[in-house]
């Protein structure tokens, strides 16, 4: 684990997998990076450089708590570049992440070579995503064994009467097996503060991110699962509509983290996109 200071001071940490040209990862949670992993074998191809986000894993806790706001972690990237030296990088943002991811790009186009978004939180491009779409996508699994229950939790939460949010976590993986169990427990946020001010107000500027992305010149890749109902197929690829250069992959049998339901798939795909 290594580590730099970000411009307010804070000492934030990264992870390192492989070897080769670099690529910035930046997680979704906001939670402990090492949910990614080395991104299902991604580090054969390429060198994975894995932040962890201020306040996660082993970054440390920020004096201003205001800084956990997503406009405010764009700086953190920025930083973490310049210590690595790199004139610019390609970037890769997952879930939440990709929120962060976008508005990097749109603040410094010249500074990323190529941009993959992972199952990408679209808050900061402003795409909306309706309850009765995230039940439509459920529905397709309705043959699993734990579907019932689930699918109960699901509508309760989706109409605002229900909170029961373990209950829908099978539909977060394309299969709810022991592989995806794990890594779920691995996966949940370690800092409820970070959580609730990540979105705080001004953290966002859909419009403004909108017409930045809209002149976006580097190659965009944005990869949704079939079943993935936080980043459904339908908004992703709206996502990659405000581009001028982006490729739509929809992984087949896929959830919320493509890389755990077939990392083969996954990563021949990202592989084939970052070069």
């Amino acid at each position: 684990m290594a580590t730099f200071s970000a411009s307010d001071g804070t000492r934030l940490a990264y992870r390192t997998y492989g070897e080769g040209e670099p690529v910035v990862c930046i997680p979704g949670g906001p939670a402990d990076s090492r949910y990614l992993g080395d991104l299902g074998g991604l580090s054969v191809h390429r060198r994975l450089i894995v932040s962890d986000l201020r306040g996660t894993g082993r970054s440390a806790v920020p004096e201003d708590v205001s800084t956990y706001r997503c406009d405010r972690l764009v700086d953190d990237v920025e930083a973490l570049r310049r210590h690595l030296g790199l004139a610019r990088t390609d970037l890769l943002g997952h879930s939440a992440g990709a929120n962060i991811a976008v508005q990097y790009a749109a603040r410094h186009p010249s500074r990323v070579g190529r941009l993959a978004l992972i199952a990408p939180g679209a808050r900061a491009v402003g795409i909306d995503i309706t309850g009765e779409e995230r039940r439509a996508l459920a529905r397709l699994r309705s043959g699993e064994p734990w579907f019932p229950g689930a699918f109960a939790a699901l509508e309760a939460i989706t109409r605002g009467t229900g909170r029961d949010w373990a209950a829908v976590d099978p539909f977060f993986y394309g299969r709810w097996d022991a592989a995806a169990r794990e890594h779920h427990a691995a996966s949940r946020p370690d800092n409820p503060e970070a959580v609730a001010l990540f979105g705080a107000e001004g953290a966002f500027d859909p419009a403004a991110t909108r017409a930045a992305l809209a002149g976006f010149g580097a190659p965009v890749l944005l990869l949704a699962g079939e079943f993935d109902l936080n980043s459904p197929p339908r908004s992703t690829a709206a996502f990659a509509g405000l581009f001028p250069d982006a490729a739509l992959v929809v992984q087949e049998g896929a959830g919320h983290c493509p890389w755990v339901d077939d990392a083969g798939r996954f990563v021949e795909a990202v592989a084939a996109f970052l070069g």
